[in-house]
């Protein structure tokens, strides 16, 4: 195993794999102390860091051009490293099982090229036990390496939340885990370098991975409890917002809000650990209700615009609806398990023309992997209803003059998910406004 003080020293180097959302802003952090090799797959998002622009918004333009990394998809560059650490996607597949290819196919790359003594550490979201029982039997096979003799591992979940600019890498504290007391000591002073907010040491790893599915499956069952009293309001004739707010007033009462839940991680990680769990015997009611309640809001958004299209006195079979957003979150690109897809999908069910309007998101992807096109902001004209789907802050110049003006002079029919604007602004502007 390398010594700390080598990599200081820049004798030896650093590795991430996958440079996303993760992975990235980990390559640019660790460069202002060792060396770095950054690679990826993906040969266009490389070419296109290397010109000093990165299209996640993650790492500004000044950072990445400053960075002294070598980004690369010569996966032949690994070898170099004595650490190569994994940030890449695990997603869930079409029956929302654990997809672990992605994770699978770099430890096959990473044990193609290491050498002994190389420690590999994890970030990517998996059950307890992936690392050891399903990475390292690929590694020794790859690299012809037996464990924990030639190579051992580490588990460092990675805590990114894409688009916010104050919980970053560097202040967030960092877990570390190793398949040794070494591995962890080691991989603690390395993440320790850039991360000020401090390092927890688990006792293993399978406990650091466990620590990471339940972090966003806790977000998630709370987030479902939000959505299942905002159905219950709904019926009740009570604005689910204005309970909250006056709730969120006692000290201890948690600020989640109702929504849309989508994303690479609240929307995924919950069925990593039901997968497991199923798998030993147990069938965890709670998590996979949460998720049921979550995975059906597009559905009841959608029903909710028929509702008070019909309130208004408008067609529905026919009806064009503009729709404000496309991304899983406010002010990212990422697209990535949106589920605004679920709304369009069931208002075309009933014969309504969905028009999604998203300046942050990325076009070509939505083409591509949704078939989805993005409209400019002034295509949303003649319209029957407004849904804003995603909060971006683009969308606060929006006032009730341009909000009528796209329907060009009928009455405003306003769905607002997120509670996004001054209900008594919109009210006394004559909208009729309905909030999740």
């Amino acid at each position: 195993m390398v010594a700390f003080e080598a990599l200081l020293n820049k004798k030896s180097s650093v590795a991430v794999v996958g440079l996303g959302y993760v992975g990235l802003p980990l390559v640019v952090a660790l460069a202002r102390h060792f060396d770095v090799i950054g690679f990826d797959i993906n040969a266009s998002r490389v070419a296109a860091l290397q010109q000093g622009h990165d299209a996640t918004n993650e790492v500004n333009d000044a950072d990445l051009q400053a960075c002294t990394a070598m980004l690369t998809c010569d996966a032949a560059a690994l070898s170099k490293a004595s650490i190569i650490i994994v940030a890449v996607p695990t997603p869930v597949d079409s029956h929302r099982n654990p997809d672990l290819s992605p994770v699978l196919a770099a430890s096959r790359t990473v044990g193609k090229v290491m050498s002994k003594g190389c420690v590999v550490c994890y970030e990517s979201t998996v059950y307890p036990g992936v690392t050891e029982d399903e990475c390292v039997p690929v590694l020794e096979k790859e690299s012809g390496l037996r464990f924990p003799q030639d190579f051992t591992v580490g588990y460092s979940p990675e805590r990114i939340n894409p688009g916010d600019k104050v919980h970053r890498l560097e202040t967030i504290l960092k877990i570390v885990s190793g398949s040794d007391a070494d591995t962890a000591a080691l991989l603690g002073k390395v993440y320790g370098a850039v991360v000020r907010a401090g390092i927890h040491q688990a006792s293993c790893i399978k406990v650091a991975e466990a620590a990471k599915v339940i972090e966003n499956t806790q977000r998630d069952i709370n987030i479902a409890l939000m959505n299942e009293l905002a159905l219950i309001f709904e019926k009740m004739g009570i604005d689910t917002m204005e309970v909250l707010e006056a709730a969120g007033t006692k000290w201890n009462f948690l600020p989640f809000r109702p929504g849309l839940v989508g994303g690479h991680c609240i929307g995924v990680d919950p069925y990593y650990l039901t997968y497991k769990a199923e798998e030993m015997g147990y069938h965890p009611e709670v998590i996979l209700a949460g998720r049921r309640i979550n995975d059906n809001m597009g559905k009841f958004v959608a029903e909710s615009c028929v509702k008070q299209l019909i309130k208004a006195d408008k067609h529905v079979k026919g009806a064009r609806v503009g729709i404000l957003g496309f991304t899983f979150k406010e002010n990212v690109p990422d697209i990535r398990n949106t589920r605004v897809v679920d709304i369009i999908a069931e208002l075309q069910e009933y014969g309504i023309t969905p028009l999604v309007c998203d300046p942050e998101a990325d076009a070509l992807g939505a083409l591509h992997e949704y078939g989805q096109e993005l409209l400019p902001l002034e295509a949303l004209h003649g319209i029957d209803a407004l849904i804003l789907a995603v909060a971006h802050d683009t969308f606060r110049t929006l006032d009730s003059a341009a909000i009528a003006a796209m329907f060009d002079g009928k009455p405003v029919t306003l769905l607002d998910i997120k509670g996004f604007f001054n209900k008594q602004i919109m009210r006394e502007a004559g909208f009729s406004l309905w909030r999740l």
